[in-house]
């Protein structure tokens, strides 16, 4: 949201070399500013000016709709106008280019050049023209990075807004799906877009998106994160309380179910809100294949985040606490492991897990041709090494990478990597205090599951607080067949909380082989 109020902008000169030198002046000579000068055969006695910052144009658009139109094309006798009225004979008889607006301020002219559209000035007129002929090299749609899939669509988002708000619109065809774009950010004036269904979306979430966007004032938006941290609801949490992801078709899913989509020019990544717990554990595929697989899948991450966060923990206290559990075979063969072993089960567990994590930061900041490798067989390599060496033992390594691994199998980084953080808590407890650790780790962190909030819709919806609405559950653990999931899955006053007429599946009608 633009801070400068009508009042403060300079308004246009009539002089076209005055305006110029001030375009020159704010811009500081810089030299990708392109200024050309010429006289036009459908205005001879007026001197003409286009004015553009090379790399975010599409030059040949200028050329053909705008450079040559103006140095070729002649105006009808009725249309050779005098004084400001050039500007509006060149747009309705000259100008090919099917964006184009008069401007009347410095402020606006300068925005709009460094949003990409050229500029015409005319000696004599105190305004301006805007044509619209974005472009530059940027990187073409290509298949999605961190979230893919097997069976699903293959594209996703670039750093293009406009591009970006395309992709869903060919998603979702309808008028419902309104756009709204906001700039940000007082040096970089950055356009931020707001996405809805109209029908479906709750305004008082859309207003609320508004208000918290409208709020935010600094002096550059370089990336969707940037936005993510103002309008979150808490700040001081290890769990998102916004979706992101660089898939369009989960944008048009998340806004067909009555979400609300930021997104940000420059970034691929497009933020969701609000959102419950357990939209983390959901994945596009899931509702791509067969009801039974998908949830059968969506239970194995489940299982795999809890053992991701306790598994350590549980170890830890089993062979520190509480001996008593294991068979009688497994401790001797435990006790074997851990002779010779200097450091106490917590201190072996803490190495295990900081050697691992740093491994996994290595493999992401190498180039791409070697982080794999280097991950790999450091791991290996680090793993036998120290428990030969008798510094860790065997158990240990197994546990720690299998932790490890149920890490990999959330379909949502940034819930991966919470659980990458309570894991280090729940250790600590565990190794402290034993399973009564681990049960105080576990009640505080249900206990602050519930207190949050995202965009005002509890964080824990549809299990808590209180009953859930009869059919919300039916897409949280289980992902039963598309004709039994008759309401939209968040607990939101929804204006259409039906996706469908009804839960009867079609009638199959069986024909018979015989003529």
């Amino acid at each position: 949201m633009n801070k400068q109020t009508a009042g403060a902008l300079t308004p246009l000169s009539p002089s076209l070399q005055a305006n110029v030198k001030a375009i020159q002046s704010r811009f500081g000579g810089s030299t990708d500013l392109v200024i050309r000068m010429f006289r036009s055969d459908a205005a001879p006695e007026r001197e003409i000016a286009i004015l553009y910052v090379d790399g975010i144009v599409d030059t040949g658009t200028i050329n053909e709709s705008v450079m040559e139109p103006l140095m070729s094309m002649r105006l009808p006798p009725h249309a050779l106008v005098k004084g400001s009225k050039l500007l509006e004979a060149l747009r309705s008889c000259v100008v090919s280019i099917g964006s184009v607006q008069d401007i009347h301020a410095l402020e606006q002219a300068l925005q709009y050049m460094t949003d990409g559209l050229c500029i015409i000035l005319a000696d004599g007129c105190p305004a301006a023209l805007t044509a619209d002929v974005n472009g530059g090299d940027q990187r073409n749609v290509s298949i999605p990075q961190t979230q893919t899939v097997i069976r699903g669509p293959q594209h996703a988002f670039v750093e293009n807004l406009r591009t970006n708000i395309s992709l869903v619109r060919r998603i979702i065809r309808s008028s419902d799906l309104h756009v709204q774009v906001h700039k940000l950010g007082q040096q970089t004036h950055t356009n931020v877009a707001v996405l809805y269904v109209n029908g479906i979306v709750d305004e008082g979430i859309v207003k609320e998106v508004y208000r918290r966007l409208a709020a935010i004032d600094l002096d550059g938006v370089l990336e969707s994160g940037y936005i993510e941290e103002f309008i979150q609801d808490e700040t001081f949490t290890l769990f998102p309380t916004l979706l992101n992801t660089e898939r369009p078709d989960t944008v048009a899913a998340a806004l067909l179910e009555g979400r609300v989509a930021v997104m940000v020019d420059g970034s691929p990544i497009a933020l969701m809100a609000p959102t419950t717990f357990f939209s983390f554990f959901q994945s596009p595929e899931d509702y791509y294949q067969r009801f039974d697989i998908a949830s059968f899948v969506r239970i194995i991450r489940y299982a795999a985040y809890v053992v991701s966060i306790v598994l350590p923990a549980v170890y830890i206290a089993v062979t520190t606490f509480h001996q008593e559990m294991l068979p009688t075979t497994l401790l001797i063969s435990l006790a074997a492991q851990r002779e010779g072993i200097p450091f106490p089960g917590l201190a072996e567990a803490l190495l295990m897990e900081l050697t691992f994590e740093v491994l996994r930061e290595a493999g992401l900041r190498m180039p791409r041709a070697i982080g794999p490798a280097i991950s790999i067989v450091g791991a290996l390599v680090l793993g036998q090494s120290a428990v030969q060496a008798g510094i860790v033992s065997a158990g240990m390594v197994i546990v720690v990478s299998f932790t490890a691994i149920s890490n990999f199998v959330m379909p949502e980084f940034n819930m991966a990597a919470t659980s990458r953080i309570i894991r280090f808590l729940f250790t600590i407890m565990a190794g402290v205090f034993g399973f009564f650790g681990i049960f105080i780790s576990v009640l505080f962190m249900l206990i602050h599951l519930v207190s949050l909030r995202s965009f005002g819709v509890p964080y824990m919806s549809p299990i808590a607080p209180g009953p859930a609405k009869q059919g919300l559950w039916r897409d949280a653990f289980i992902r039963l067949p598309w004709w039994a999931i008759v309401l939209r899955p968040m607990d939101l006053n929804l204006r259409n909380p039906k996706r469908q007429a009804n839960g009867k599946r079609p009638p199959a009608q069986r024909h018979s082989s015989k003529p």
